[in-house]
């Protein structure tokens, strides 16, 4: 069944970047001249996603408001002449089919993909986007995700490693290699010790899920806790139902860190094309 919905929970207080984020959703916040958000949008888009979902909370009313017609705006690039500009707020209106779900309490990431349910067919296979994570690749890395999962026709999960040092601060996979970058879950670790962890794979914010998924996260409303997609996971392996994981193609940016934030708009500026010739110069005369 071909994959034609994303789910993207943008529910989340973004805390971290206070006090940019006390007014304006964490997700807008721009890299170069695009919000964080549309860039998972267009991944999704040019991987054949037609609807996405985005499962907000209170405060995110710049996301709806970013993706849908604004004729003000519209009007007054027209009237000024700003051909170049009026083409591309167009664009970003007809991107996709939008639909917005309200997550009423933070819940937990799981309970945030439940949210959605209700607009995702019953035998319906699903990408889910978290909005931390940019990568940057030739082929869209939910494209690539994709791809795994037409094979195997099970949950696909996004691998990529880190640092020893680092691995403290991921949810941590126990895998099975199959091929070169593809991999058979076994387990699932949060925030190990990097001693004790079972590899330097981390799981990132792009997947595939299945029904089963969804049922696994109802199954998951009982239990003391937030409801998360891993705990999902770990259900289905313990039924031996097998999870796929897939070590993509690419470079990630955490956009969820600041220093990664940072990182994503030094790299994305060096490929834009009004601003990359400037930046190279500025970088090559700093004295650091």
């Amino acid at each position: 069944m071909k994959i034609k919905k994303a789910i993207l929970p943008v529910a989340g207080s973004g805390t971290r970047f206070l006090p940019a984020t006390k007014a304006q959703p964490k997700e807008m916040l721009s890299v170069v001249d695009k919000p964080i958000i549309q860039y998972l949008v267009e991944e999704a888009v040019t991987a054949g996603i037609e609807e996405i979902i985005f499962v907000t909370g209170r405060g995110k009313r710049a996301i709806e408001d970013h993706f849908d017609t604004s004729f003000e705006l519209e009007h007054t690039l027209e009237k000024n002449y700003k051909k170049k500009s009026l083409q591309e707020v167009k664009r970003i209106a007809k991107l996709a089919k939008f639909s917005y779900v309200r997550q009423p309490e933070p819940l937990g990431d799981g309970h945030a993909i439940l949210c959605a349910r209700h607009l995702v067919s019953k035998n319906e296979p699903v990408a889910v986007l978290f909005g931390d994570d940019l990568v940057e690749s030739k082929t869209p890395c939910i494209k690539q995700l994709i791809s795994i999962y037409k094979k195997y026709q099970d949950p696909v999960i996004a691998l990529t490693r880190v640092s020893k040092k680092d691995i403290s601060k991921f949810g941590v996979v126990d895998p099975v290699k199959l091929d070169n970058r593809t991999y058979e879950i076994k387990s699932f670790v949060e925030k190990p010790d990097p001693e004790k962890a079972p590899s330097d794979l981390i799981a990132v914010g792009k997947y595939i899920i299945t029904p089963e998924v969804f049922d696994k996260l109802e199954e998951s409303r009982n239990d003391a806790g937030e409801i998360r997609l891993a705990n999902a996971f770990i259900r289905m392996i313990k039924n031996k139902r097998p999870i796929y994981g897939y070590e993509f193609e690419g470079t990630r940016y955490d956009c969820g860190d600041k220093f990664g934030f940072i990182q994503a708009t030094i790299q994305m500026g060096l490929k834009h094309p009004e601003v990359r010739n400037k930046l190279k110069k500025y970088l090559r005369n700093l004295k650091i």
